[in-house]
């Protein structure tokens, strides 16, 4: 799919597109809808964000475990059909709210919400990764990469676009619901199965091969079978295997416990400090997502041809920390919409990232290693909500030691520092042979 590869990614961008849009659109909503069944007519909630942060951390347990397994599956089993089971169940919250958003239902959804989080946050988007690298030249994919992204970011705008025009709540989340069940309808017709079955089928025949021979030779071959579930000790020999795919996990780590502080914060943050509301959430996220569309589709493209990854990550992740910084002293609601419009370059950093993870491993390997940096990242969000969520309720309460309502967003944005400091350092080597690919050097006496 190499010739062409941009046409011939269309349908799994639709189905990221089509997928992504159903369930931002329930962003902007979701803080409004918590805040009204937990604590109805207040604008502080120390509740809503210790629950929030509690699902977070149980979302990140899951995916620990759950996105490496689901990768190294998806090496050996095929993307389409490991994207169909986290696709399905995303849509089953949905369908709770849409019906009711009373107290009860608000209690069923989110227990329903942290068991499917467990298996669904994230894995469409480390499976649409590792498709991306099956399907694309190691030269070309940090353009894809951040196309990808910038799908993601349009998604993102019209969500919350057709959230900020929708009349109600419950409209949000009927719409939501229907069109996360038409996106798994199109990947089931459109979405062809990727061609890493290819590179599958050549190292099984090259193993059937290298088998007839010790055979002849009146060997016995007493090599394990093939494993599909990842060990501990897989991963750990997945991060030793060269030393910047270990420097792109600390990057990933430390990157995404900024990012999940920021989140799980900024929305109570400006609720209590400016009173936003559903609309003006979805205008804050416009803005986001519009930055992200111009970066990630034109200015990235741009830039990845003369730029080499490392530095476009590092340039990310500076910007990154100013725009969470800028957040956290806002003294008007115009300097937070401004700090959203530092996202055109902050956003720059998810899309090299995995560029510079995809180019470490094989063809066969893609899933697996898409799938460690997933489940670090959902490390991160184990360890975010501990130091986050106590954070904000106390900074935003009034037992605050000192009067900074964003300070937990300047801890974010230490924490995004770290993983500045740690990208700088990275020296890509040339990607290495695939630990997968069998010995050549095996030779076989007539």
């Amino acid at each position: 799919m190499e010739d062409g590869w941009l046409g011939g990614l269309g349908h799994l961008f639709m189905t990221v597109f089509v997928f992504n849009f159903a369930n931002f659109m329930v962003v902007p909503a979701i803080t409004d809808v918590s805040m009204a069944a937990l604590c109805p007519g207040e604008d502080e909630c120390s509740l809503a964000i210790y629950l929030t942060g509690i699902q977070q951390a149980i979302t990140g347990m899951g995916s620990l475990v759950m996105m490496p397994l689901i990768g190294n599956l998806s090496d050996h089993y095929g993307r389409k059909v490991m994207l169909t089971v986290p696709m399905l169940l995303a849509t089953l919250p949905l369908v709770i709210l849409a019906y009711s958003r009373e107290r009860n239902f608000f209690y069923a959804y989110y227990v329903l919400k942290t068991l499917v989080s467990m298996i669904c946050e994230g894995s469409v988007l480390c499976l649409a990764h590792a498709y991306v690298a099956d399907n694309v030249a190691v030269g070309r994919r940090g353009s894809a990469f951040g196309i990808l992204s910038g799908i993601s970011s349009c998604s993102f705008v019209f969500g919350n676009l057709s959230t900020r025009f929708l009349p109600s709540a419950a409209s949000v989340f009927q719409v939501s619901a229907a069109v996360s069940m038409v996106s798994v309808v199109y990947m089931r017709i459109f979405l062809p199965e990727s061609s890493m079955e290819s590179a599958v089928i050549a190292v099984s025949s090259k193993e059937q091969t290298v088998n007839e021979s010790l055979l002849e030779k009146g060997c016995t071959d007493n090599r394990r079978p093939l494993r599909t579930t990842p060990s501990l000790h897989d991963s750990i020999s997945l991060l030793r295997s060269s030393w910047t795919f270990s420097q792109a996990a600390i990057v990933a780590f430390f990157g995404s416990l900024g990012e999940l502080g920021l989140y799980s914060a900024l929305l109570y943050y400006l609720k209590a400090e400016f009173h936003f509301d559903k609309d003006q959430f979805a205008d804050l996220m416009i803005i986001n997502g519009i930055a992200g569309i111009i970066s990630q589709m034109v200015l990235m493209p741009l830039l990845s041809k003369v730029v080499n990854e490392e530095k476009i990550l590092a340039i990310g992740l500076i910007f990154n920390c100013v725009h969470i910084v800028l957040y956290s002293v806002a003294w008007a609601p115009w300097v937070v919409y401004f700090a959203a419009t530092f996202q055109i370059l902050a956003v720059f950093a998810g899309p090299s990232l995995r560029s510079i993870v995809s180019k470490q491993v094989g063809p066969t390997e893609q899933g697996k290693a898409q799938g460690c940096i997933t489940g670090l990242c959902s490390f991160a969000s184990i360890v975010s909500p501990l130091i986050f969520s106590p954070l904000t309720a106390l900074f935003l309460s009034d037992n605050a030691p000192f009067a900074f309502p964003g300070f937990s967003l300047v801890c974010a944005a230490f924490a995004m520092m770290i993983a500045f400091i740690q990208s700088v350092m990275i020296r890509a080597p040339p990607p290495p042979v695939p630990d997968s690919k069998l010995d050549d050097s095996v030779s076989v006496e007539p």
